[in-house]
């Protein structure tokens, strides 16, 4: 059997966090060895120049003997399930009764010297990520932004930036293994079926995004959905929500003819002046503008903000106006609860119907909840993918179904029966896998096919 040596520290897992974590380890001179339960994973001679003097076990981890290990820290790819690693999951270290098993944010966190602000949920944590760094950016402020989105946090930390402030996008399976953030302020934005497949049930699911809230100074949460709040008070708490708000919360409110995003009984813009369609973009300004105002962000800086960003890739992108038919790659949306944000935002907004380009794998999702927002907003649902037909019998008799092979016929089939005033939306409450090599791959595919067969219409 192999055997990791007494008072090394254990990397287990090659991919993009593994190797920052790697990079870390080594900035800081600790010992360490890596194991991935592949027998070739992609990424191994990189490593290997990187790190030439650094072992690599590759192979079953039941196989490796981790009793000495120093501490383990796991990448957040990997199930700590996993045979060899479940045993060892809730162990502490003799030293300091730390866990033994965790993950890069509690690195990240043992190192990090300026404030954190972290977010997350199932869906639009990304868009609210980038928002508030921009926030940030538009202060002044020297900011650093990744985490689950774009640049590693242990790889921030080795930025030339000096920064004040670390924005963090964080994810189930990294918030799993950090028993301790001390966020400045943390944002829960909200819970939908997702990655069930990992953690076992929503309870868990649930509970492993509740660590945001370990040691937060301030929360931000959704106050139209309880899923999301904490489990213990915080010091401060606030809430965002698409109605009039209540008390100090964050809202929407109608004043002369015009929904404004409000503070309490403070009007701050109007609603219709935030560049992101669709009403849970404003609440996502919102949870983004809650979180800024803790930090001491002015409120004229982020309301510049909201009235230009355009968004991200693959997330509520508008690619197309042509001849009165809206198209929106929205390929982001991988699960239920990101689809149904999307129906509700946009289907309120328009002046016909919505064509939905859904499909892909559904990671065992129900997928029924979809159907009331179709059978008032949609046209019709055009499904493909593996998990096609279960999405078609989830929606009968609310809204008109076809089924086709894959997201090109969808395409196809969405350009011949839209109609002015229609908006043809990729968002697939699925994951890709079956067909793409990610969410970016169907998105760009989406893009490409409307600006070959789309966009050549505008002017004619």
């Amino acid at each position: 059997m192999h055997k990791v040596p007494k008072g090394v520290t254990l990397v287990v897992g090659l991919g993009v966090s593994g190797r920052a974590i790697c990079r870390h380890l080594a900035r800081l001179g600790v010992p360490f060895m890596v194991a991935d339960t592949r027998s070739a994973p992609p990424g191994v001679e990189e490593f290997q120049s990187a790190h030439p003097q650094v072992a690599l076990y590759c192979g079953p981890l039941e196989a490796l003997d981790m009793s000495e290990a120093e501490e383990i820290v796991v990448s957040p790819g990997i199930d700590l399930r996993t045979p060899g690693l479940a045993e060892l999951r809730h162990r502490r270290r003799t030293a300091n009764d730390e866990p033994l098993v965790v993950g890069e944010i509690a690195l990240f966190v043992r190192a990090c010297r300026a404030p954190i602000a972290a977010i997350t949920g199932s869906n639009a944590k990304s868009t609210v990520t980038t928002l508030l760094g921009e926030m940030a950016r538009e202060a002044g402020r020297r900011v650093a932004v990744g985490g689950n989105l774009g640049t590693p946090a242990l790889d921030l930390l080795a930025s030339e930036l000096d920064a004040e402030l670390y924005v963090l996008e964080l994810s189930s399976f990294q918030l799993d293994t950090t028993p301790w953030l001390g966020a400045h302020s943390a944002a829960f934005l909200n819970l939908s079926e997702d990655h069930l497949d990992r953690h076992g049930g929503m309870a868990e699911y649930r509970a492993a995004k509740l660590a945001i809230f370990r040691g937060a100074h301030h929360g931000v949460v959704n106050a139209e959905d309880p899923q999301t709040w904490p489990a213990a008070p915080l010091p401060h708490l606030d809430y965002f929500t698409t109605a009039i708000p209540q008390g100090d919360a964050w809202g929407i409110a109608h004043h002369a003819g015009r929904d404004w995003l409000m503070h309490g009984e403070e009007r701050l813009m109007p609603a219709d002046e935030v560049r992101l369609a669709g009403r849970h973009n404003q609440a996502n300004a919102l949870a983004a503008l809650a979180m800024g105002h803790r930090l001491g962000l002015p409120m004229a800086a982020m309301c510049r903000v909201l009235r230009r960003f355009e968004g991200l890739p693959h997330r509520g992108e508008v690619v197309a106006d042509v001849a009165g038919v809206r198209w929106i790659n929205d390929s982001k949306g991988t699960n239920v609860g990101a689809t149904l944000a999307a129906l509700a935002g946009i289907g309120p907004t328009l002046a016909g119907r919505l064509v939905l380009l859904a499909g892909g794998v559904g990671k065992g999702a129900d997928f029924r909840p979809l159907a009331a927002p179709l059978a008032r907003y949609g046209r019709e649902a055009v499904l493909f993918g593996c998990d096609a037909q279960r999405l078609a019998q989830a929606l009968e008799g609310q809204v008109a179904t076809t089924v086709v092979a894959d997201l090109e016929a969808a395409l196809a089939r969405a350009s011949q029966i839209a109609q002015p005033g229609d908006c043809v939306l990729l968002s697939p409450a699925c994951a890709s896998l079956d067909q793409f090599a990610n969410y970016q791959a169907r998105g760009d595919a989406f893009c490409r096919w409307v600006s070959r067969h789309i966009k050549g219409r505008e002017g004619q």
